[in-house]
């Protein structure tokens, strides 16, 4: 009996591919039970650590519409290659970097594995020969590697800490990436159809200010709060520099951004979602964190769960969010791709207003995760593969890179507001020990209401164009 992604050798494609996924998921989970070790053997603060997500979320933004418009051009498994071997060097760099700053640059540079799911998801769009469900079984088998990834990479660290020097502890994702890159080379085959054209270059530096700008200014208000005035000055400025850049992308025959594409209807849906998405999927991951470690004889609220328990909680919604993806092509059979997707986005609704009543338990935690970690799984693999179903033939890099380029731009945002949320002041003052209960109310209520509005978007953002599967 045939499996959905059987022929053509797509089977063998999807199980090298699987491959960097793991070490994507070792990059995403291994690190997270480490931050303290990490801030002792850099001699820095906890709350220094909060630099390397930002700098990582800066130069991810900025990396993947130019790396997924170069897969369209000069090939996607090429650029998987070079993105690969860049982030195997980083992440070598990672393991000896003797210095809080050239840790910092390092662990920014490990940003270019955010472009493969979406680089991966292309080869496998090309290889099908535009097949939509063997795309979506592809994607869901990635994803689901990427979540099995994230659940050993985590349980491997926590294993190791306090063990062998930290150099050694921290050379074993750059073993995983390096091993990936093999797994390209020798399983990943080089033909494959290219889109051919040019890079706008111009189009690239308008984009890098005003993204650098914006992100700088959200980060000056993580550090100066919403008194100062110069972080608004300066995502002002950045905002600014959106127009003469969009100017720019209409004139030109070969866009970075193709606006024309991200404005097609069957498009801007599934761009908004992700960029709603990114609100919780990516900013929403520390507080949940902190908020199991409270307490609750000092402050009212809490868990005090501790780092095993947490660890667990983890587990439990990693393996929520593979279900999710796992489930993809079953439902989008059944139910249709259009409603598979305003599905995902109302379990992860839900999940977050659950929160707002029961928070008390942790039973109730996990119960909230376990429903927020489906709807992801749902999210994370067909985003994606619709972006690249709605979009010409020549642009599917770009469409689902860009998938990655709004959520990441999402969840910086939501990062920023969560952090004011928590905290009265910038990190740059002294912190206080708790963050308020109001705040966490703030977190759920924006991830609740930014996933439901990605719901309704898609609900009444319906296409005549049937032959784009996920957006019917």
């Amino acid at each position: 009996m045939r499996t959905p992604l059987s022929g053509n050798g797509i089977a063998r494609l999807v199980g090298f591919l699987v491959c960097v996924e793991l070490a994507s998921g070792v990059l995403q989970g291994y690190y997270t039970p480490l931050y303290t070790d990490i801030a002792r053997h850099l001699s820095i603060h906890d709350a220094d650590v909060n630099w390397f997500e930002a700098a990582q979320l800066v130069v991810s933004a900025l990396l993947v519409p130019l790396l997924a418009r170069l897969g369209d051009i000069v090939g996607h498994r090429t650029v998987l290659l070079w993105s690969t071997a860049a982030t195997a060097a980083a992440s070598w760099c990672v393991a000896i970097a003797p210095s809080f700053g050239t840790f910092l640059v390092a662990w920014a540079l490990q940003g270019f594995y955010v472009v493969w799911l979406p680089l991966e998801i292309a080869i496998i769009h090309g290889r099908t020969k535009g097949d939509a469900r063997r795309t979506r079984v592809g994607a869901g088998v990635l994803v689901a590697a990427l979540e099995v990834g994230v659940i050993l990479g985590a349980g491997v660290a926590g294993a190791l800490a306090g063990g062998p020097p930290m150099t050694v502890i921290l050379a074993m994702p750059a073993v995983a990436v390096s091993l990936s890159f093999v797994a390209v080379w020798f399983g990943v085959g080089a033909s494959e159809q290219r889109g051919g054209g040019t890079v706008d270059w111009v189009g690239f530096v308008h984009l890098t200010g005003a993204l650098a700008l914006m992100m700088a200014g959200l980060i000056l208000l993580r550090l100066q709060g919403t008194g100062s005035v110069w972080p608004w000055l300066v995502i002002l400025g950045g905002a600014a520099l959106t127009g003469p850049f969009v100017r720019h992308e209409l004139r030109v025959a070969e866009p970075l951004v193709d606006m024309r594409v991200l404005g097609q209807r069957e498009q801007w849906p599934l761009q908004l979602t992700a960029g709603l998405f990114g609100a919780s999927v990516l900013g929403a991951q520390i507080p949940l964190s902190t908020y199991a470690r409270t307490d609750p004889a000092e402050t009212g609220y809490g868990l005090d769960a501790s780092a095993g328990m947490v660890s667990v909680l983890v587990a439990a919604y990693v393996l929520a969010m593979a279900l999710g993806a796992g489930l993809l092509p079953w439902a989008a059979a059944r139910l249709g791709p259009r409603i598979t997707l305003v599905g995902g986005c109302g379990l992860v609704g839900l999940g977050y207003l659950l929160f707002l009543p029961w928070h008390d338990h942790l039973a109730n935690l996990l119960a909230n995760m376990l429903l927020v970690g489906v709807g992801s799984g749902v999210l994370v693999a067909a985003l994606p593969a619709a972006a690249a179903a709605a979009a010409p033939i020549t642009r599917t890099g770009f469409a689902t890179g860009m998938t990655n380029t709004t959520k990441t731009i999402g969840g910086a945002v939501a990062s920023s507001v969560f952090a004011i949320a928590l905290a009265s002041t910038g990190s740059l003052d002294e912190p206080s020990d708790h963050a308020p209960l109001h705040g966490y109310y703030v977190v759920w209520s924006v991830c609740a209401a930014t996933a439901l509005a990605a719901g309704i978007t898609l609900l009444l953002s319906r296409t005549r164009t049937p032959a784009v599967p996920l957006v019917e």
